[in-house]
């Protein structure tokens, strides 16, 4: 803010001066390494506070918030009025603020009277995105204070802060609603405010809105006023305590459908009005976990309501809003007649990670942003553990090893990072919430919960939240609360608890053995990476080591030793052998260990059913023994098991510990093999392999790689039927199979799906194909001149997302550049296509052979564009950077990937997903040096 005045610039002087001895006499509101002076606010004046984070010398206790958004204009007003705490004397208030125009700042005493008749000037320092409020009058510590400010802005036009989204409805109008999302950082778009999650405080909003439209918060409605010119202002009740990325309000004209829990929570669900019947799934599945999560955690949830609002335009999958969550409208959204298994699955997964959240993130809160696993990890494993309980039928836990296995995939590169990491701006805040938070997060708390047994990890989370309920914890709260004392004689006796006495406080009995839990944990979250355990048998022997897995860099590599130096987990191991019937256990500290079995077994397999977190590598005469077995008996080992042999093999190919023909080999009894989650596991790798194989034009071994796996899986694809029929797990081999199929351009799967988009045609896109196949046979139609403009067409009509997401997919897979290049224009222009749906739109044409090259030129291109629509660090510019980057698989176009972004360093400097991106690449060119000549010649040996 620039003055000009006399009065203004005597003022100014002033500030100066009395900043200057507030700097010498309070240094509570200056960073001592680095000078105050160093920070110039955007008017020239020091900036009294020089840290990213706020001081913790001024607390807040109650906002008052005032919104009134202007769905006309796209701006909206504001006033809050922040009850504080003051701990430390001071002149300074320093907060938050991004994008505001603040038009007064005033401090009020407890009994709310001005401090000062002066107006109070206010500092911006917006590279930390603060403000600071000089009172003349000292603030003492111990007394209550009200800072009360007035602002504006516009209505944000990306997905963070209060911003807009627009729909259109039937008739082709376009309607306005104006809605927020403010984790990790972004309520100070909305309202100046303390925005770190440690500053937990209560909220009391009022919203004013026209006549047609409803407004919504965290909270349920007190009451209504109208106070004229049309306007109705609505008064929700006061919060409960909670940090400020949780608050949330919406000004909309949505329907609703409404229920009771059985301890009578409301809970409605909130959708645009043309597509209110798509909510009736949704409100039973929250209704169900809703009553679940009470009685796992045994504390009942804290709010009267709880809405679930889909919103047109929202970037990531869902936010966990207390009582007010939002949702895209695919995560929510359920049309029995349009959308597949696979899309009801999705929607009851989101479902229950943003209702585990209302106690994992809501009620305990991180402390700060290092440990946002405590809630996404907790959340992520939450939605398996609520869905095999309450949905057993959609059979959620097949899913659980793909989570495991793609946080394996980025914890194997040396880009990986601890699960508990450094970070302090907002862009490396937000890169925090990715594979490693959620994914491994959640598998290292589902290997816990098998150490300690589900009774006991359910009793250790119940205290734990109890103890830090309303509060904020760190990592080391959790294992601290996981422990319970008991006697010594329980102790003895095995029971998950410590003693009292010294020497085995902290410590857990498995299998036999004192276990010091925090210390086991901080192996698995203060470090990265994955372990890698080594076995060779010999007679009742087992030899026993364990080493960090990395996927590039081999033992014979001069940087391997440095980049193993200093890792070591503890593990609880279990395996199972041809001679028992029960699993075995024990916890490997050391690097290496010596295991002796009762009596010599034919075959041994480590890591029961994937419960651990880790990688298993045999012997030659180990693998040997597990390959026989399942090309002889293969349910002797749990389809999971079987699965995991499957991942751990190629992975060891990968990384180079393991030939290509010994895991082509061990995937040879799937012929076999009836459950679908090791059927997909290899099918899966072989299509990938194709994929790449694909990309660099090596046309004999793509085309043999595509007659073998549409030779060998033939059986498995003429027994699949164009139907929704059977249980889900057969639904969804079903839609994997025939999608491959026709991708293969296997004829039967062609004419088939040919004949079906025909008739789905003729009919004006009016009758109703198999949901578990429309993808499919959108692909086939789409392949055409006239198929992919009907399809076009019928795009934006569709009233269904998760349609539209089935058309997109089909219109990006076109062998036809122009029509991509016609496509990624569409998105950016954000009409037709949303700009929500770019990301996942530029990933679509990055996977197809034609569209490599042009989606990355493209994202070159538009670069600037991008990140102002998707910030640097959020899920949007992740993705594009990894949707695009990880198609390459040559030197040049890894020199060309990182030129580009060398060219930009300034700006994306901070991006630890650029590393990730290009050590994908890396890998892929190892991968083909490595294995590209053994699978061309496996490949003729068992075609010819």
């Amino acid at each position: 803010m620039v003055f000009s005045t006399p009065k203004t610039f005597i003022m100014h002087l002033l500030l100066v001066i009395l900043f200057f001895l507030e700097a010498r006499f309070c240094v509570q509101t200056s960073d001592s390494n680095s000078p105050a002076g160093d920070n110039l606010a955007t008017n020239g004046l020091p900036f009294p506070w020089s840290k990213v984070r706020l001081p913790n010398y001024i607390v807040p206790v109650h906002y008052h918030l005032l919104i009134h958004p202007n769905l006309t204009t796209l701006r909206f007003n504001g006033s809050v009025k922040i009850e504080i705490d003051v701990k430390n004397n001071t002149n300074w208030v320093v907060l938050h603020s991004k994008n505001l125009k603040i038009f007064t700042a005033t401090v009020l005493d407890e009994h709310e009277a001005h401090l000062s008749d002066k107006v109070l000037s206010v500092l911006e320092y917006p590279s930390h995105e603060q403000i600071a409020i000089f009172s003349p009058k000292i603030l003492t510590s111990g007394e209550k204070y009200f800072l009360h400010l007035e602002f504006g802005a516009p209505l944000s036009d990306g997905f963070y802060g209060f911003y807009k989204s627009t729909y259109k409805t039937k008739a082709g109008e376009t309607r306005v609603l104006a809605s927020t999302h403010f984790e990790p950082t972004s309520a100070r778009m909305a309202l100046p405010c303390f925005d770190e999650p440690i500053f937990k405080a209560n909220y009391t909003v009022r919203i004013r809105r026209g006549p047609s439209h409803i407004a919504l918060s965290n909270m349920p409605l007190e009451q209504t006023v109208e106070i004229g010119n049309g306007l109705f202002e609505d008064q929700f009740e006061v919060s409960v305590k909670m940090s400020s990325y949780l608050l949330a309000f919406i000004v909309c004209d949505f329907r609703s459908v409404s229920g009771m829990t059985a301890t009578g929570i409301n809970i409605s669900i909130y959708a645009v009005p043309e597509k209110w019947h798509q909510t009736h799934y949704a409100l039973e599945a929250a209704l169900r976990l809703m009553e679940f999560y009470e009685q796992y955690f045994n504390i009942l949830y804290p709010l009267p309501k709880l809405d679930l609002i889909a919103i047109p335009d929202f970037q990531s999958g869902a936010m966990e809003n207390w009582g007010l969550t939002t949702y895209m409208e695919t995560s929510l959204l359920y049309d029995p007649d349009i959308s597949s298994a696979s899309d009801k699955l999705w929607v009851t997964m989101v479902i229950g990670h943003e209702l585990a959240h209302q106690w994992f993130g809501n009620l305990v809160t991180m402390e700060w942003w290092n440990d946002i696993w405590l809630n996404e990890g907790f959340a992520r494993y939450m939605e398996f553990v609520s869905l095999e309980a309450v949905y057993p039928e959609l059979k959620v836990e097949d899913h659980f090893l793909d989570t495991c296995f793609g946080a394996i995939g980025r914890d194997s590169l040396n880009s990986s990072r601890p699960i508990s990491s450094l970070a302090e701006n907002p862009t490396q805040i937000k890169e925090m919430f990715d594979t490693v938070s959620y994914d491994k997060g959640a598998c290292i708390l589902h290997m816990l919960r098998n150490f300690l047994t589900s009774e006991g990890f359910q009793t250790g989370i119940i205290r734990y939240l109890r103890r830090f309920r309303y509060s904020n914890a760190r990592n080391e709260d959790l294992w601290d609360s996981l422990i319970k004392t008991c006697s010594e004689e329980d102790f003895t006796a095995g029971e998950y608890c410590y003693s009292s006495t010294q020497a085995t406080k902290n410590a857990y009995r498995f299998a036999g053995e004192h276990i010091d839990l925090k210390k086991m944990m901080y192996t698995w979250t203060i470090q990265k990476g994955i372990p890698l355990i080594t076995v060779k048998r010999q007679g009742r022997k087992l030899y026993i080591g364990q080493e960090r897995f990395l996927k590039i860099v081999l033992p014979d590599d001069p940087s391997w030793h440095s980049l193993q130096k200093g890792y070591l987990w503890h593990i609880p191991l279990t395996y199972k052998t041809s001679h028992s019937d029960h699993e075995m256990k024990h916890i490997l500290t050391t690097k290496s260990d010596v295991l002796t079995l009762d009596e010599e077994v034919d075959w041994v397999k480590l890591n029961s059913d994937m419960n651990g977190y880790y990688i298993v590598h045999y012997d030659e005469e180990g693998w040997n023994a597990l390959t026989e077995l399942l090309r002889v008996n293969h349910t002797a080992l749990s389809f999971k098991d079987r699965a995991s042999l499957i991942h751990n093999t190629f992975q060891l190919v990968t990384a180079g510990r393991l030939s290509l023909n010994r895991a082509l080999d061990l995937i040879g009894y799937l012929k076999s093999e009836t459950h679908n989650v090791p059927l997909l596991q290899g099918l899966g790798y072989l299509q990938s392999f194709y994929k790449l194989i694909d990309k660099r034009n090596i046309a004999d071994v793509t085309h043999n790689l595509k007659t073998y796996i549409l030779q060998y899986f033939r059986d498995v694809i003429d027994k699949q039927s164009w139907s929704d029929d059977g249980m889900v797990s057969d639904r969804r081999l079903r839609e994997e199979v025939l999608s491959l199929a026709c991708d293969f351009d296997y004829p039967p799967c062609l004419e088939k799906a040919k004949q079906l988009y025909n008739s789905w045609v003729e009919s004006n896109g009016t009758i109703s194909l198999p949901t578990d196949v429309s993808e499919t046979v959108y692909m086939v139609g789409a392949q055409d001149d006239s198929g992919w403009a009907f399809l076009l067409e019928k795009y934006g009509v569709s009233m269904c997302e998760t349609e539209k997401s089935k058309f997109l997919s089909a219109l990006a897979s076109s062998k036809d550049s122009e029509k991509l290049s016609r496509l990624l224009q569409l998105g950016m222009d954000g009409t037709l296509i949303k700009t929500q749906n770019v990301p996942s739109l530029i990933y679509m044409v990055a996977r197809n052979p034609v569209g490599h090259f042009l989606a990355w030129d493209f994202v070159k291109k538009h670069w600037n564009e991008l990140v102002e629509k998707f910030p640097l660090g959020s899920f949007g510019i992740r993705n594009i950077i990894v949707g695009t980057v990880t198609q390459f698989s040559s030197t040049e176009e890894l020199r060309e990937v990182e030129d580009f972004f060398k060219s930009i360093t300034e700006q994306v400097s901070q991006l630890r997903v650029i590393q990730v991106a290009t050590e994908n690449v890396e890998k892929n060119i190892m991968w083909l040096s490595r294995n590209l000549e053994t699978m061309r010649t496996w490949l003729q040996q068992r075609l010819n």
